[in-house]
């Protein structure tokens, strides 16, 4: 049975953990990925939406746990990405 990761409270207990653990002995099933917004926003954008949409989108982010704006920002970040790969 794999041991539960412990809960960190700042990064300098985390950066112990890792220097000291084998992280092979850890269950990370419950972990969730996390991305990571590193470039500032600096500009603004206005639409118009229908209700529908922006309603299954601020449900879609509570599920997720992260802001609607960002779930938006990620589905037009990964549209671009698509195309560009095309």
């Amino acid at each position: 049975m794999k041991k539960k990761f412990p809960v960190l409270k700042s990064d300098e207990d985390a950066e112990r953990f890792v220097e000291t653990a084998d992280l092979s002995e850890y269950d990370f099933s419950g972990f969730k990925r996390v991305h990571f917004e590193l470039q500032p926003k600096t500009e603004r954008v206005n639409m118009r939406l229908p209700k529908s949409l922006l309603d299954a989108a601020r449900a879609k982010a509570a599920e997720e746990g992260i802001p609607y704006q960002r779930l938006i920002r990620r589905a037009l970040e990964r549209e671009l990405a698509l195309k560009a790969a095309e």
